[in-house]
């Protein structure tokens, strides 16, 4: 899902886990519905409670075009930051829909500059850095942060929509 391929989300019994994926692929009545149940089933767990459920709250938003409110979502999560990098990926992803470009470069440098935290969106970051370098129209540095994506991706599947995008956009730049 994080990659934009959507196929297949929903097919199987989802949980909270898949509320977030389901909420990117814009599902988001489902993803919603298990919101709401985790919510309730499991009120006293604290990974759902802080972290599952204000990501997939903020997709749901990010989703629906309101980055403010995804941003909101996610402030219970930050305490937990440094152990669940999908909270800073998903931040700097409402930045960027929110045009707050040197916000959403920060999220994303913080990942890059972790080695525990850049697996699995380490790649991603630099894609989300380079969006956020467009923004602030600093080509030099938005061009370098693609090429570093698309290094890191020179074997990948060349039908992955996230990286038919990010090959689209860089070209945008020459």
């Amino acid at each position: 899902m994080l990659l934009g391929d959507c196929g297949g989300v929903g097919e199987h019994k989802p949980s909270i886990v898949d509320a977030f994926a389901l909420a990117l692929c814009g599902h988001t009545k489902q993803a919603n519905e298990l919101i709401q149940e985790a919510r309730t089933r499991f009120h006293k767990d604290t990974l759902i409670q802080a972290i599952r459920v204000p990501m997939a709250s903020a997709a749901i938003a990010i989703n629906k075009s309101n980055p403010d409110a995804a941003i909101e979502f996610l402030r219970s999560a930050a305490p937990y930051d440094n152990g669940y990098p999908g909270v800073i990926y998903v931040r700097g992803l409402a930045y960027l829909r929110a045009h707050r470009a040197a916000e959403a470069a920060a999220e994303f440098q913080r990942i890059l500059h972790s080695t525990e935290l850049s697996k699995p969106f380490g790649a991603l970051s630099y894609l989300g850095l380079a969006r956020a370098y467009v923004l602030q129209g600093d080509t030099s540095k938005a061009k370098a942060a693609y090429q570093d994506f698309l290094t890191l991706w020179k074997d990948a599947d060349p039908d992955i929509p996230i990286f038919i995008a990010a090959k689209a956009e860089y070209a945008k730049l020459h």
